[in-house]
């Protein structure tokens, strides 16, 4: 066989390797293959998630392990997705028995301190802000054989909708696409070497890390008698003493596949109405409100339903028959009064009529036969199919509402904020997650900016029950115009009040004048088009903590807001900033960074930068969200293989 063969052959066998290798690496280590065919692990990664959950509140520790079982030292990576909302606020690096506080920094001064800890040869961990609720973590000069452990702190709201609470921690994420020209994702933590430091290294072979696996324990007072606790995600193994519950996992270690889900449902005795909690941190004093309106029966609503949906590579597997269902079982709601139009959207948007039409037999059949026939394949540009989408005005009579079905995997979403904010005019967005980890931060601010509601499908099995929750918001008329009357000054997010629908509450979260006490609280809007108010005592409050941070992080996303909108930046910034620092948050211009001022790796020895991968969403395919998908890929590496073979017999035969 000529060498040119041999390549060809060569090549599209290690094609049909790389395709398979993730797959046969053990999880949670990265392997090496050696020339003999055998494989020697190089480092791990190991989580440790503890909760501690107190009515409407969370607070968060995750332990994350690297531990280097190769022969040089390193250096890892690791994107961490958090809980959309998460204030992050402490991190501690633990190295045998010392542990090393981490400080907040300006996010430049942060990564200065770390690159020049990494070059000296001594411990550093560093986390920053990356995109949405993805957290870049970093530690530096891990020695051979050694582990280090960095724990995270943060808190979270707890969600309360459709009678349940719920608490949501995202163990992976799907890919993020970079449309054509956004900007990209974040900068790199720099590494040693560069021009911040005179200091020349010669860098070890770069490394990847595979699986990591997650270990979660949970602690639950609800502060109200429960009718059950479970996880739609994973078997539990639970415990109860009196009211409080000790949560943990069936199997007690899992692959970081899938967002952890856990919902407690009180006894209907016992679902509250209204809930006021109070804390106070120095001269502050800080609120969280959360008032539950009452819904009315609704007649039927002439409506234009748009239904969008996602089409891309990260759409690939179990998404994509997600979204396919959910699509269906909305166009068989539809009525006859009704109308609606169907868009898909990957590289390119195409929408099945021109126009939205009138829901007529034939229509709804035909748009049943076209979504069922779509496929996962290109990048997420979502841009042009949201700009389609919100392009014709409500009709005259009709309620115009746009579903869109997606796992919301873009890098920088702020373009598409600024088009929601810009084109919505009277139609109200309504997002649909879709997949075993899809992006909250977006789906939630979507649905926010949109003034609809969001709503997150994680399983095949759950789309009929969470298309019907969908139903609901869609067929109830929402609670609009709301306005909140407070007896004293406050600072409340948001700023503007949502609309309410079907099974939501009103939860707000507010600074206000120190020694506020007493009074009543009143909100008023419209239902159903009349008028509707309900007053709340400010007596009716249990003590929290962790609130004073929730609003700084309320604030500092408001500032984000302010800045995407053309405001001041040297101002903004330096609000946001002030903010951060004085509440210890991490954000896009705040990091925490925790150095140890001893040397320990060795001026000469080489420093390995190795990437800890995350773990495929369950159900998808790992690298879908490119704009030619995994099963092309494959296909080329079947082709050019076969190609080889056949070149090779026939050069046989010419002999």
């Amino acid at each position: 066989m000529s060498f040119m063969l041999r390549s060809l052959f060569a090549a599209a066998l290690l094609g049909l390797a790389a395709f398979a290798l993730p797959a046969a690496a053990d999880s949670g280590s990265l392997q090496v293959l050696r020339s003999d065919g055998s494989r020697t692990a190089v480092a791990s990664l190991d989580t440790t998630v503890d909760i501690v959950i107190h009515g409407l509140v969370a607070e968060v520790r995750v332990k994350q392990r690297f531990r280097n079982v190769g022969s040089a030292w390193q250096q890892g990576e690791y994107l961490l997705p958090l809980p959309e909302g998460a204030a992050v606020h402490a991190m501690t690096l633990r190295l045998g028995q010392r542990l090393i506080v981490g400080e907040v920094r300006e996010k430049e001064a942060a990564r200065s301190e770390f690159a020049a800890a990494a070059a000296g040869g001594r411990k550093a961990s560093l986390i920053e802000a990356h995109a949405a609720n993805l957290f870049r973590t970093a530690i530096a000069n891990v020695a051979p054989g050694e582990s280090v452990d960095v724990e995270i702190g943060y808190w979270q709201q707890v969600d309360f909708r459709d009678g349940s609470f719920a608490l949501v921690f995202p163990l992976t994420y799907t890919p993020r696409y970079a449309p054509a020209g956004g900007t990209g994702a974040a900068p790199a933590v720099e590494a040693p070497g560069t021009a911040e430091t005179t200091v020349a290294i010669a860098p070890a072979p770069a490394a990847r890390v595979g699986s990591p696996t997650v270990v979660i324990n949970a602690t639950l007072d609800a502060g109200l008698p429960l009718a059950r606790v479970e996880s739609p995600t994973h078997a539990l193994a639970l415990r109860r003493n009196g009211e409080r519950y000790t949560v943990g996992l069936s199997d007690t270690v899992v692959a970081a596949d899938r967002d952890f889900v856990l919902r407690w449902t009180p006894q209907p005795s016992a679902t509250p109405t209204a809930a006021l909690l109070r804390e106070r941190s120095g001269d502050d004093q800080f609120a969280l409100l959360m008032l539950v309106p009452p819904s009315r029966p609704a007649g039927p609503i002439p409506r234009e339903l748009v239904l969008v949906i996602d089409t891309s590579g990260s759409m690939e597997g179990g998404s994509i028959m997600q979204a396919r269902a959910a699509l269906d079982l909305a166009l068989q709601h539809l009525a006859p009064h009704d109308r609606f139009n169907v868009i898909q959207f990957a590289s390119r948007t195409t929408a099945l009529f021109d126009h939205a039409v009138p829901a007529s037999a034939a229509d709804v059949a035909l748009a049943r036969e076209w979504v069922a026939s779509l496929r996962a394949d290109g990048g997420t540009e979502m841009l042009p199919a949201l700009n389609l989408a919100l392009r014709d005005p409500a009709p005259a009579g009709y309620l115009r509402q746009i579903v869109f079905v997606t796992d919301g995997a873009v890098e920088q979403a702020d373009a598409l904020y600024t088009a929601i904010e810009r084109g919505l005019g009277e139609s109200r967005l309504f997002p649909v997650g879709i997949g075993s980890a899809p992006n909250a931060q977006f789906l939630r601010k979507a649905g926010e900016l949109g003034r609809g509601s969001s709503v997150v499908i994680r399983d095949l099995n759950a789309v009929g029950e969470s298309m019907q929750q969908l139903f609901a918001k869609l067929d109830h008329p929402a609670l609009r115009d709301l306005h909140l009357d407070l007896p004293t000054a406050a600072e409340i997010y948001p700023q503007r009040l949502p609309d309410l629908y079907h099974g939501e509450p009103l939860l707000l979260i507010a600074r206000l004048v120190p020694n506020t006490s007493g009074g009543r609280a009143r909100i008023e809007g419209r239902l159903a088009g009349a008028p509707w108010s309900q007053t709340l005592s400010l007596d009716l409050q249990g003590q929290a903590q962790g609130l004073g941070r929730l609003w700084a992080q309320r604030k500092i996303e408001a500032l984000e807001d302010a800045l995407r909108r053309g405001g001041d930046d040297t101002a903004l910034n330096g609000e946001l900033v002030a903010v951060a620092l004085r509440h210890h948050l991490v954000s896009r211009r705040t990091s925490l960074v925790a150095v140890d001022r001893t040397p320990q790796r060795p001026a000469d020895m080489p420093l390995q930068d190795v990437t800890v991968d995350n773990e495929a969403p369950a159900g998808s395919v790992a690298f879908a969200q490119t704009a030619t998908s995994s099963k092309l890929w494959f296909a080329l590496g079947l082709v050019a293989m076969l190609l080889a073979g056949l070149l090779r017999e026939r050069e046989g035969a010419a002999r």
